[in-house]
């Protein structure tokens, strides 16, 4: 690619530190050529989104930040509940827009018949639950003592993250959705990976690889 593809990138948990925010962003160009991210995060959302009330508090500031962007080629609202990603599409119809959830869900449906989602909630993403036929979705899990993206961040959250996922496996589970893009942030896909023996889907690389592939298409 001649010219890099810009992929505006938002943030659902609010932080001050421009690292923690670009983080998502420079995973993506770390694993796909000719990417290029501009990282935000919205508003007074300290905890991230973990429940539909936060999640309709957070859409208007989404759309919002999604308008700020200037001079991008496609948007990612980097969450797995692709919270505000209808509302942006319909707000800059002109602009690609996808998020961690319907990516994750697409790419775990290649990998297995029988789904289980790790997250941060009792329930699945919207996508997840939109995309994966019933009879495949075999179990949703939240890791005991983990309630927010913050939960993920300590070595109590990651270990926790661990018994989780082999309760899944032995559910019958043949892939894990990663529910939370902040499972992502931890780095944790690989090394589950190399624990269960089975594929384990990291929503931020399943949003770069949808980048990437609309990069490639821009091209012709």
């Amino acid at each position: 690619m001649d010219k890099k593809f810009t992929v505006g990138v938002i943030r659902v948990l609010t932080s001050d530190d421009p690292e923690f925010v670009g983080m998502h962003g420079r995973f993506i160009e770390e694993h796909y050529p000719g990417i290029r991210c501009v990282s935000k995060c919205i508003p007074d959302q300290p905890e991230g989104i973990h429940s539909h009330e936060l999640e309709r508090i957070a859409v208007p500031k989404i759309v919002e930040t999604a308008k700020s962007f200037e001079d991008v080629d496609m948007i990612i609202v980097s969450c797995a509940d692709d919270p505000g990603v209808p509302e942006v599409r319909e707000a800059l119809p002109g602009i690609p827009v996808t998020g961690g959830g319907e990516t994750t869900a697409a790419l775990a449906l290649r990998y297995g018949e029988k789904i289980a989602v790790l997250g941060i909630v009792d329930y699945a993403p919207k996508a997840y639950l939109r995309m994966i036929p019933p009879e495949k979705l075999v179990a949703v899990g939240r890791p005991e003592g983990v309630n927010s993206t913050l939960d993920l961040m300590t070595p109590e959250g990651r270990e926790s993250c661990f018994r989780k996922a082999r309760e899944l496996k032995e559910m019958g589970a043949e892939v894990i959705a990663l529910g939370c893009t902040g499972l992502a942030t931890i780095g944790i896909a690989r090394d589950l990976e190399k624990d269960l023996g089975i594929p384990v889907i990291d929503p931020v690389l399943a949003e770069g690889l949808f980048a990437y592939f609309e990069a490639v298409r821009r091209q012709g």
